[in-house]
């Protein structure tokens, strides 16, 4: 079997998955639940098989020229979107994660918004205008997909590292999507180690294969019934209920209370009623002696 067969078997298969992930998705009603999720599906569902024709065929418009043209700026729409997408699909996986404790998921996405937008600024502050549009534009998704997946395997640490905490099941699909998505970024990261142009590409069947292995991870945990959550039972004076406690006062300004401040002469009147009464006492305990 050659190599170029391989990797149309392997993308037929890919789309095949797509497609019976959506299915199950909808059928499900998950997409109540993850909605940014829901349309990620939908766009790989219908992007997907659409750049395969028009890889595969490289005049199907006709001119090769034109084909080219047109597969580029698709190919691109899709890889900047499906980026965006994600980023929205992380701040679900994130909600659901910490859905016991409101204050802390509120001020986590905060910091959460903060920290991608940062890192947005320092990832484009450095791309180069000088160059045409045809060349801006796959420097400017990349560095989008890239910021997004450090996004993505930060998150997928966050939820390894407190599990137990959280009372986060590994079935659970919130932490599945994160996985999900934390060995795609790792596949898209391998793959830009160096220049893979070529489809037969060993890099290239191995990103593949980890897409096909995510897949059928989702595909396996949508359709399997998921554990129920085990409640979060915290004790009064545990650091993590005092943080979201906090976490849950913040921005909320609540009933105004008046606090009266003990002014310097106030003080000193308290101080002096104190000496009176132990004087009198000693005079008492002395006139008690005589």
């Amino acid at each position: 079997m050659s190599s170029q067969l391989t990797m149309s078997l392997m993308s037929t298969l890919e789309v095949l998955l797509w497609v019976a992930l959506a299915l199950l998705f909808w059928k499900k009603k998950l997409r109540r639940r993850f909605p940014a999720m829901g349309s990620y599906l939908a766009l790989r569902l219908t992007a997907t098989p659409v750049l395969l024709v028009f890889m595969l065929d490289g005049s199907l418009l006709g001119s090769k020229q034109t084909t080219i043209a047109v597969y580029f700026f698709l190919y691109w729409a899709v890889y900047i979107a499906s980026a965006v997408l994600v980023y929205f699909v992380c701040l679900e996986v994130f909600r659901s994660a910490l859905s016991s404790l409101p204050g802390l998921m509120k001020l986590g996405i905060v910091v959460f918004r903060w920290v991608v937008l940062a890192s947005l600024i320092a990832s484009f502050s450095s791309i180069t205008f000088s160059h045409q549009i045809v060349l801006v534009i796959p420097d400017a998704a990349y560095r989008l997909m890239r910021s997004v997946s450090i996004l993505e395997l930060c998150l997928l640490a966050f939820l390894c590292m407190s599990m137990s905490a959280l009372r986060l099941s590994v079935r659970d699909l919130a932490f599945g999507i994160a996985l999900g998505l934390g060995v795609i970024s790792a596949g898209d990261f391998a793959l830009a180690v160096g220049s893979h142009a070529s489809l037969t590409d060993p890099m290239q069947f191995l990103n593949e294969a980890m897409l096909l292995a995510v897949l059928g991870l989702w595909v396996t945990l949508v359709a399997l019934p998921e554990p129920a959550r085990k409640p979060m039972l915290l004790p009064v004076n545990s650091t993590v209920y005092r943080w979201n406690e906090i976490a849950s006062a913040l921005g909320h300004t609540g009933t105004q209370v008046a606090v009266r401040q003990s002014t310097g002469s106030g003080l000193l009147t308290d101080v002096e009623s104190v000496v009176d009464r132990v004087l009198n006492k000693k005079l008492e305990d002395r006139k008690s002696e005589i």
